[in-house]
């Protein structure tokens, strides 16, 4: 990193904000603070005068030591040897911390984020010429970062020129140049392996483009349900225990997406513990390579400093970014959305800013809305359509959505999965309410489950819907005067959504069979229990009692199929649905012979 010559002096301190003197400093400029080396970034200018927020606990530093300024805003280095990282909140590699300082981390260290020692093997795009010109972003050449990502070298998204050197194949470092490229103004600029990237910046593409298919979890209340599609933005709110962590570490463990950044954004430091130490040691379904091979990790516990907490999420999705536009779908989680919020209440209320709701600064809306903007699919510069996908968790306190932030999520988003804490008390996981949750992207999904599973997909979807809305209507009236109140159809109405409930509904992130569904195994099991619920209408319509069908053994079955098979058996569970409406067929027969020899 290159420092300019400005020096300034601390003026005064107010925990981790600091107004300094140091003129000919810009606004969003980073700092060096103190005897300690600590990093900061200048939030306010006035005049020769700058209010700076540190990334490290300023305890111990005094007015009067010195501020270097360091000529660039807070950006990220962008290259190989990312994926199978763990960063902290301003991208220092944790691995390499822990060697420099131990199990906590010292202030000051200066760490670069990718490894300048290990070499890559590059090998240079053939059809480049020398003295052609490059455009911004522009395929350069090709290193294999993992077993399964190819990462594309690219021209930096701002620059353009003639080419006038490039590398041979062969082993280089970082540091190393491959490339020189002629700019318009007449300079000479090296390309290198990585490049860097201002972290509040979006990255430039050439057009935005509209989601096609979904992003396949394989978890059945998302993707069945509430669809949401590569390159939306969604949300998980829930209260305390409801288990967002656990929705958001299965859908980086199982989406398909190309690379997938989990964001761990000032939560519980033992549930971060458990992604570090988990993460690493589970297999990639789609690959059968280490899960780690496609993912990265930025962890910034809640008792890190509450500045790099809010640098943190900047930091997750300039990364999402780059890796989509060398043409990958990414899947960035962030947890949680809300911690992110209380570190922008907390300095905005050291700067004595005016409070609005619940504390948080006025332009909480906004930056959660510019946040979430840099998801889609995009058109990019250089390597055809990418996408960044963006799942952020909210933790309302209390549990209440009516809160400032979780109220402003949900009118920015596409896709909400609300979590209920009743449905977690009541042991259902994933606690997901399929009636305050919603999806905008149905119509979409309906067109590739028409295409890759069943035309029928919809209609099924939305008749499980129904039959959910008339088990909350038709519970309320249990409740009030018990269930002698309801006509057999009714009580098989709730007989067929608890069917769907344990059948299809819950869904075990440690159960080996069903942790992961397949879209072909979440229709089966759908389609068969809503058939047993339409063939057992029929019959209760020909006035066979609901405990006759209740008392059926394939009741049963149907409950354990999800477990009983995985999905690649999904021709077993074939099987089984129609040994149901073969049972079905016996039972009609056998009750018109029955009602045939009682006239």
């Amino acid at each position: 990193m290159n420092m300019t010559s400005k020096q300034g002096t601390i003026r005064e301190i107010n925990g981790p904000i600091l107004t300094i003197h140091l003129p000919g400093i810009r606004n969003g400029e980073q700092v060096k603070i103190g005897e300690l080396g600590l990093f900061g970034e200048v939030i306010a200018l006035k005049g020769e005068t700058a209010l700076v927020q540190s990334y490290e606990s300023t305890e111990g530093v005094r007015p009067g030591e010195q501020v270097i300024g360091l000529g660039l805003s807070l950006s990220v280095e962008l290259g190989p040897g990312l994926l199978g990282s763990i960063f902290d909140g301003v991208q220092r590699p944790l691995d390499k911390v822990f060697l420099e300082s131990g199990d906590h981390i010292g202030r000051g260290i200066q760490l670069p984020s990718l490894d300048r020692e290990r070499e890559w093997h590059f090998v240079p795009e053939p059809d480049l010429e020398i003295g052609g010109t490059l455009s911004p972003g522009q395929l350069i050449g090709r290193v294999q970062e993992s077993a399964i990502i190819e990462h594309r070298i690219l021209v930096p998204p701002t620059l353009s020129g003639e080419l006038l050197e490039l590398a041979p194949e062969g082993d280089y470092r970082l540091d190393d140049p491959i490339g020189r490229l002629k700019l318009a103004d007449g300079k000479n600029h090296k390309l290198m392996l990585y490049q860097r990237w201002p972290v509040r910046t979006p990255r430039p593409y050439l057009r935005r483009d509209h989601g096609l298919s979904p992003l396949i979890t394989g978890q059945r209340i998302l993707d069945t349900f509430f669809p949401l599609l590569k390159g939306g933005k969604s949300a998980v709110p829930g209260p305390f225990g409801a288990g967002k962590t656990v929705v958001q570490q299965q859908i980086a463990r199982w989406s398909n997406a190309d690379i997938v950044i989990y964001v761990g954004c000032g939560e519980r430091g033992n549930e971060l513990v458990d992604v570090l130490e988990t993460f690493p040691q589970l297999q990639d379904p789609y690959s059968g390579h280490k899960l780690m091979e496609r993912t990265l990790l930025v962890a910034n516990t809640s008792n890190m400093p509450v500045v790099a907490r809010e640098a943190s999420i900047y930091v997750g999705i300039t990364m999402a970014e780059y890796y989509r536009d060398q043409g990958y779908d990414v899947v960035m989680l962030a947890d949680s959305t809300s911690r992110w919020a209380e570190a922008l209440r907390e300095v905005s209320g050291r700067l004595g800013q005016m409070p609005v709701e619940d504390g948080y600064p006025a332009y909480l809306a906004s930056r959660l809305a510019a946040f979430y903007e840099r998801a889609g699919r995009v058109e990019t510069q250089g390597c055809g359509k990418g996408s960044v996908t963006l799942i952020g968790a909210v933790s309302p306190p209390g549990g209440d959505f009516s809160e400032p932030v979780t109220a402003h999520t949900k009118e920015i988003i596409q896709t909400f999965w609300a979590l209920s804490k009743e449905l977690a008390d009541a042991r259902h996981y994933p606690a997901i309410d399929w009636v305050g949750s919603f999806s905008e992207h149905v119509a979409t999904a309906a067109e590739w489950w028409h295409k890759e599973i069943s035309p029928d997909w919809q209609h099924r979807r939305k008749q499980a819907l129904g039959l959910l809305a008339r088990d909350a209507e038709l519970s309320r009236i249990v409740n009030l005067v018990g269930p002698e109140a309801l006509s057999s159809a009714q009580r098989w109405d709730l007989e067929g959504a608890a069917l769907i409930k344990e059948a299809v509904l819950q869904q075990s992130a440690l159960d080996p069979v069903d942790t992961f569904a397949s879209p072909e195994k979440q229709f089966l099991l759908l389609d068969m229990v809503l058939m047993i619920y339409d063939r057992g209408m029929e019959l209760i319509e020909l006035g066979i009692s609901v405990q006759e069908l209740t008392d059926l053994p394939l009741m049963a079955k149907a409950r354990r199929a999800k477990q009983n098979f995985s999905s690649e058996q999904c021709d077993q569970i074939r099987a089984l649905i129609e040994e149901f409406k073969q049972a079905f067929g016996k039972i009609r027969l056998e009750y018109a012979k029955f009602k045939e020899h009682a006239q």
